[in-house]
C-alpha cells in the first residue's frame, strides 16, 4: 500500500516503537491517528507531527476501540492502515506464572488486536482495501526460558494473523506480522511481571526506529512476515 496520504492508526503510540513509527509514517506523508492510554504523551506527540490526531484509548475495551475507529472516520473519512503495536511482556518461568497475569497479557496481546481489527474492518471492507500489521515478537520464533507465557501470547497472535490474512485477502485487506527482538524502549521496565536477568540476553537492543522501518516494509509490500533487522528481512513463513 502507498503510505503517502494513507490514514494510519497506531496503537501503543505514546512511546517506543509506536512513537517511532508515528514519526516515520508522518515523515512519509501519512495522517496518523495515535492511540494509547497516556493522553499527555499522545497530545505531545501529535503536536510534533504535521497531521496527527491523538485519541486516548484502552485497547482492551471494545467500546473505546470502536470510538477510536469512529473518530478516525469522522476526521479523515477512511481508515487505510491499522498497526496493532500495544502490548506488554510477562517474563517469568512457567512454574511461577500467575493465572491473572497470564490472562491480562493475553487480553492485551491477543484479544485486543482482534477487537481492533474488528473495529476497523467495516471501513476497510467498504473500500475493498486496507493493511493491518500486527506487532508480534521474535520470542515467538524461538524457545527462550523465562518468557513462555509472553511468547505464547505472541504465538497466538501469529496464528490469528495468518488466518485473518487468508480470510481477508480476497476482500482487499492484507494482514502482516512483524517480529521485533529486544528493543531499546520502556518495554522491559513496564512488564506485567518478572524481569530480564542481568546478562541473560547477550544482544544489543535495536533502536525503535529499526522496528518502525520493518513495519513500513510490511505496509509497503504486504509481506506476510517481516523480521526486524538492519535491513528488515521478509519471511514467507515465520
Amino acid at each position: 500500500m502507498e503510505i503517502e496520504g494513507s490514514v494510519c492508526i497506531v496503537t501503543g503510540a505514546s512511546s517506543g516503537i509506536g512513537a517511532a513509527l508515528a514519526r516515520t509514517l508522518a515523515g512519509r506523508g501519512a495522517p496518523v491517528v495515535l492511540a494509547a492510554r497516556r493522553a499527555e504523551r499522545l497530545e505531545a506527540l501529535a503536536a510534533e507531527l504535521p497531521d496527527a490526531l491523538a485519541v486516548p484509548t484502552d485497547v482492551t475495551d471494545r467500546s473505546q476501540l470502536e470510538h477510536l475507529a469512529a473518530t478516525a472516520l469522522d476526521t479523515y473519512g477512511r481508515i487505510d492502515v491499522l498497526v496493532n503495536n500495544a502490548g506488554q511482556g510477562l517474563h517469568v518461568p512457567v512454574a511461577d506464572l500467575d493465572g491473572d497475569d497470564l490472562r491480562a497479557v493475553f487480553d492485551l496481546n491477543v484479544v485486543a488486536p482482534v477487537l481492533a481489527m474488528q473495529a476497523v474492518l467495516p471501513a476497510m471492507l467498504e473500500e475493498a482495501r486496507g493493511a493491518i500489521v500486527n506487532v508480534s515478537s521474535a520470542t515467538s520464533l524461538r524457545t527462550i526460558p523465562g518468557v513462555g507465557g509472553y511468547a505464547a501470547t505472541k504465538a497466538a497472535l501469529n496464528m490469528v494473523s495468518e488466518v485473518a490474512r487468508l480470510e481477508l485477502a480476497p476482500k482487499g485487506v492484507v494482514v502482516s506480522v512483524v517480529y521485533p527482538s529486544v528493543t531499546a524502549t520502556e518495554f522491559h521496565r513496564r512488564l506485567r511481571a518478572g524481569a530480564i536477568a542481568e546478562g541473560a540476553w547477550s544482544v544489543t537492543p535495536d533502536p525503535p526506529e529499526l522496528a518502525a522501518q520493518a513495519i513500513l516494509l510490511a505496509i509497503d509490500t504486504g509481506a506476510p512476515h517481516v523480521l526486524v533487522g538492519d535491513p528488515p528481512q521478509v519471511l514467507e513463513q515465520p
